[in-house]
């Protein structure tokens, strides 16, 4: 299988979708889907397995994202993309998360300029929304970056640990994006 990239000056962005998925969980290694997937620990790799096998796509819901390669290692160091693309409503929810060791060095914003363009010019979203906690001040800053206006608070919305945490909801239309 040929995996399709997107390059930014420093990153390497390797799409993954559930192909992708299926040709690692079905042909890789456990070493080769490790690396592939990031995973430090066995641990990660069987939870990555874990939420393979359950499924990660239905008919109208599905997942599209990038797995962030440092150009220089081509270590998986995080990823950014769509974890709830609703097809037929042309709309999905944004993630991204990048290994404690790559944080605050420029390397998010660098690849969410190219995913969200990707998102509107070539899986023709005309939303993206994040859901963020409410205490979560990198995530606000990014997003604020890229013009997503915060637009609510879904209550007790995400169980971290054993307690329901606020989300603060962002989003970013397709003509807002392009009009800046």
């Amino acid at each position: 299988m040929e995996f399709e990239y997107l390059h930014t000056a420093r990153l390497k962005l390797v799409m993954v979708n559930q192909a992708v998925m299926d040709h690692v969980f079905n042909y890789f290694s456990a070493q080769e889907q490790s690396d592939f997937l990031g995973c430090d620990s066995a641990q990660e790799l069987a939870e990555q397995e874990r939420r393979y096998l359950r499924g990660l796509s239905t008919f109208n819901h599905k997942f599209l994202y990038f797995f962030l390669l440092d150009k220089n290692t081509n270590k998986n160091i995080g990823w950014c993309g769509y974890h709830t693309w609703y097809t037929d409503h042309h709309r999905a929810e944004i993630g991204y998360t990048l290994k404690p060791a790559y944080r605050n060095k420029g390397l998010m914003t660098e690849a969410m300029h190219k995913v969200i363009k990707y998102g509107f010019e070539n899986i023709k979203l005309h939303r993206i929304e994040a859901m963020v906690g409410t205490d979560n001040e990198a995530s606000h800053a990014i997003l604020k970056t890229f013009k997503f206006l915060q637009e609510g608070i879904l209550k007790e919305h995400y169980l971290i640990g054993k307690k329901h945490e606020d989300s603060l909801i962002f989003a970013l239309l397709k003509h807002d994006y392009f009009s800046s």
